[in-house]
Order: C-alpha cells, then structure tokens, then sequence
C-alpha cells in the first residue's frame, strides 16, 4: 500500500478491478449469442452490445455489482440470476423483454452458466424434500396462496382467478376473459343441466361461482384456509351456497363420484411422484361416460428431461413442490389410469397476455403491496421475476397452456 492510499480506497480499486474482469468474463461468454440483441450497462455507465447470429428481440442488462453476479450465475446457474434481480445485483428497464429474449436463447444460456455440479444437487434435494405428500401439500399450498387475501385483491380482477383468462384482444377487460373460460371448460364437459361437478383445487371460488350461476352444483376441494374462507363467503353473499360444497381436503381423499370434474391450474402442484395418483383420483370419482376439463400448464417436449433433473427459480421461490408436465407425459398418464384423452386445445398466447396484465398489475400497485406492512422490496422483486419469467416462457413457447378432455370408459 502506497503512503498515499487508505484501506477504503485499495478495496475500492480492488472492487473496481474486479468488476471489470467480472465484466469482460460476462461479454466474452455472450459471443455467440443465437438471436436478438442484448446491451449490457455496467456499473461505470460504460454501453456493450452483443448482437445475436439471428435476428429477434431486445434486451437491456443494467448490472451494478458485476463480481457478485458472475459469481452466482457460476455457482446457481439461471436461479443465480432470478436471485441476483430479487437482491438488486442487477435491473433492467424493461424485465418482460430481457426474460422473453434469454427464454428464447434458453439453451445457449443455460450452457454457459451451467452450474456446479453440488449447487444443483442442493436446489435439487431441497426441492425434493418438499414433496407434496399430505403434509407437504398443505405446506407446499400455504407458502402461496396464504400469503394473504389482500395481497393477492389488489393486482387479480374481480373474480379473484389466478390461473389463464381466454383473451381474444389487449384491451378486453379481464373479467370478461376469465368467464369465457369458466363458459369454455362447462362446453368441453357437455354437462346435462343440474350436474355435479368435483372442482379439484378450487382457489377462490370464481369457477363454483360460475358454474352455480349455470345451475351447476359444484363440489370444490383445496388446501388453502385463505382461499376456503374467501371462497365460502363469496358465494353465501351470492346467494348460492347451496349448490355448492367447498371443503379443506386433499384431493386424495375424495370420496363419491360426480358427473364430471373440474381442474385449473392445480395438476401443477401435484408433483410428478403423484402425478398417477392424481389421474387414479379423477378416474374413481367420475361416474361411468363422465368427463374431465383439465387447464393445466406443459412444458415443451425439448426441455422436459433437464427441467426434471433441476430445480429452476419458480420451484424453488414461488411453487414448492411444483412439476410441469409435457403434453405427451400428460396423455400417458391418463391413458394409464384408464382415462382417454377425448380432445386437447391450446391457449399459450392468451397466458403471455394475462400474465402482462398482471404484471402491470403488480406494478401499478407496488406501493399498496408494500402499505400492507407485510412484505418488502425483496418481494416484490421476486414477485416481478416470476411472473415475467413465466410470461417470457409463453412468449417463447417454451411453455404452454392446455384445455385437456379427458373421458372416463362408459
């Protein structure tokens, strides 16, 4: 140390130092990039542009602590880099595209930031353990959908569905689309007036209070006391808690069975360990020529056999537990535990755009999220990842949305 630096100034000049080979270490593992074009803004406000072999979309990466990030994208892989945006190791002024064009370059991506080799056994074991046996389930569910009624009103629409609305165009209100979808599913069961449907994983009570409203009785099961509570109310104030059962029970121990069943978004959290519990479930609960409607989200065919073997970033901090399944495992399955897979239609576009309007949602009421008194900054970080995570998946077709008919023999 010269008489004329202090200690503050050497580890400044030291992190400086660092930062720049953490920087030029990041710009030469982004040649080659397959398509778009990503600019890179470093600490020092110092612009680089890397121009991808293909054309396609645009993204901005504004890293402020570059040594920080390279050292979790090498030791975290992709979950390094939804953690580095949760903690501000990074930002961009535009998440949903910079996500939409490394989900585009996912695999090119995921190579160069493969990580270590224990980090994935550790994410991976962690997932694991979180598994969605009876407890685990009601754990697993918890984590999210109890975070809070109040949380969850100020960004859903009014009919409080958490899953994908059917959106024909940009501006039609989302309500308007959840229905549509609540009315698609009732077309996909041909129900005979008066019907009984099971509705596995009920949340709110938007689909019961739909199907009601059809002369429908509904049965609804989930393991969300926020939800139940909500979803109980709802429909008392409706008027038309008699036509509808909603209990707190797994769906493992349903008994009866019903004209059809219902499923949205729940088959997710299942699990693949108990994916043919799931199916031997809704085949034993439907009566003889009985159909199911299944809303489920898949993942694409390519990607599936990495996905299974690594915890990504929404498994480990949004949905424990969680396993996408790809359409053909899914059809397998089924045809396994007797069901037939009747008909199969597909909404991923109409995800990418319910998913934007969250994530505008979520936006525009930061402030209140944050007046709740419940959650921080960091949350409201992940929050954003998430959902721009999973629209950038849609977007890229990495992911997709399916209506399933399933039909139990007559």
């Amino acid at each position: 140390m010269s008489l004329e630096q202090t200690p503050t100034q050497t580890r400044s000049t030291l992190g400086a130092r660092t930062g720049g080979l953490a920087m030029r270490f990041l710009l030469r593992r982004l040649q080659g990039l397959h398509s778009g074009e990503l600019l890179i803004i470093g600490p020092d406000g110092s612009e680089h542009r890397v121009q991808g072999t293909h054309p396609g979309g645009r993204g901005t990466l504004r890293i402020h602590r570059p040594g920080v990030l390279v050292r979790r994208l090498l030791s975290r892989g992709l979950v390094g880099l939804g953690e580095g945006y949760m903690v501000g190791d990074w930002d961009t002024p535009d998440l949903q595209a910079l996500l939409t064009m490394g989900s585009v370059n996912q695999e090119y991506i995921r190579s160069l930031v493969y990580s270590a080799f224990w980090s994935r056994v550790a994410d991976f074991m962690r997932h694991r353990f979180r598994a969605n046996s009876r407890d685990g389930s009601r754990r697993n569910i918890s984590f999210h959908y109890d975070l809070g009624n109040d949380f969850y009103r100020l960004w859903l629409d009014e009919t409080m569905t958490y899953s994908c609305a059917l959106l024909d165009q940009e501006d039609e209100p989302l309500e308007a689309a959840q229905q549509r979808k609540y009315a698609r599913l009732l077309e996909h069961l041909d129900a005979a007036p008066g019907a009984h449907i099971l509705e596995i994983g009920c949340g709110w009570g938007g689909f019961a209070e739909y199907a009601a409203r059809q002369g429908y009785r509904v049965t609804g099961v989930t393991l969300s006391r926020e939800q139940l509570d909500y979803a109980q109310a709802r429909l008392e104030a409706a008027g038309l808690a008699d036509q509808v059962d909603l209990r707190l029970q797994d769906y493992r121990d349903v008994d009866g069975q019903f004209d059809h069943v219902v499923s949205i978004e729940m088959f997710e959290a299942v699990g693949e360990r108990w994916w043919p519990t799931w199916f031997e479930t809704v085949h034993k609960s439907l009566k003889p020529g009985g159909r199911a409607a299944v809303q489920v989200i898949t993942i694409d065919e390519g990607a599936f056999s990495y996905y299974r073997r690594a915890a990504d970033f929404i498994q480990l901090y949004i949905f424990p537990g969680g396993m996408l399944p790809t359409v053909e495992v899914f059809g397998e399955c089924a045809s396994k535990a007797g069901l037939r897979l009747r008909h199969s239609e597909f909404y991923g576009e109409a995800y990418a755009r319910t998913l934007d309007r969250w994530y505008q949602r979520v936006q525009e009421q930061s402030a209140a999220i944050l007046s709740l008194g419940a959650y921080d900054e960091r949350f409201l970080r992940t929050w954003r990842f998430y959902l721009a995570y999973c629209e950038a998946g849609f977007r890229s077709r990495n992911t997709d949305l399916m209506h399933a008919v399933l039909e139990a023999p007559a």
